[in-house]
């Protein structure tokens, strides 16, 4: 009866160096989705937008109202494929909603882990696993300590929106086409670091390099109709995120 789309290419950076790549993953193949649940019948659509649609928004919290700005092939595809939600559902009985995701941290079972090489989380696990002392890409971010501002929220909370936006498509409930799932706390990438050292007792002081392309300086949300309309809440704080996410990696099982 219905779809949970989480099948996207992921990486902002890495869209930049590979943006052909990327549009081939989000959009040729979200039409292909699209085109095969018109032609089973199949009506309802939950799918993985990214808070990459925002870029680096010029308000300190963003809505689901706030212009989107997507500064990487990343966030521009994640937008078109809300784009195309909306127009396939002008056209037919398509019922959708797409969850704008903030960073998705921490582990929601200690025998599953994040293995993205690319997400900060895992780096920073894999790092100080091995003895190794983690980097903070970008000192100059016009933040309070010069590092990137995010908005970290937990993958079990996040699966449980989804649940809950499946549910409610499925029963006929009436949805907003996009929803945040974001704390409204914006966390440092020092921030971070520092909460690492807590968790893990390792005592370390990370090296400091160069921004990432396509890495927005801060991104921070308000989950306000996300939790009037799924029961979503952000229920970690990040040393409990990091400590799941540490406890899950491999080296530590």
């Amino acid at each position: 009866s219905g779809v949970v789309h989480l099948g996207g290419f992921k990486y902002a950076g890495v869209s930049v160096e590979r943006p052909l790549h990327t549009y081939t993953q989000n959009v040729t193949a979200m039409v292909s989705l699209l085109e095969a649940m018109d032609e089973k019948g199949v009506r309802n659509i939950v799918f993985s937008s990214s808070a990459g649609v925002y870029g680096t928004p010029k308000v300190e919290t963003v809505t689901e109202t706030t212009a989107p700005a997507p500064e990487s092939p990343y966030g521009e595809t994640k937008l078109i494929g809300e784009w195309l939600l909306r127009d396939q559902a002008k056209a037919s009985d398509l019922r959708h909603t797409s969850l704008r995701y903030f960073n998705v941290v921490g582990s929601g079972d200690p025998t599953v882990y994040d293995a993205s090489p690319y997400n900060l989380f895992p780096i920073v696990c894999n790092l100080l696993a091995q003895g190794k002392v983690p980097q903070i890409y970008g000192t100059d971010h016009p933040t309070p300590d010069g590092t990137s501002v995010k908005d970290y929220v937990d993958v079990a909370d996040l699966a449980r929106a989804h649940v809950a936006a499946a549910r409610a498509l499925d029963a006929g409930t009436a949805l907003e086409p996009v929803y945040n799932l974001g704390s409204g706390t914006g966390t440092s990438v020092r921030q971070i670091m520092d909460a690492a050292r807590r968790v893990t007792g390792i005592d370390f002081t990370p090296t400091e390099g160069p921004r990432r392309p396509g890495d927005p300086s801060q991104v921070v949300a308000q989950g306000e109709l996300a939790a009037r309309d799924l029961g979503w809440k952000n229920t970690h704080t990040v040393d409990e995120m990091f400590a799941s996410a540490w406890k899950a990696w491999p080296a530590n099982r």
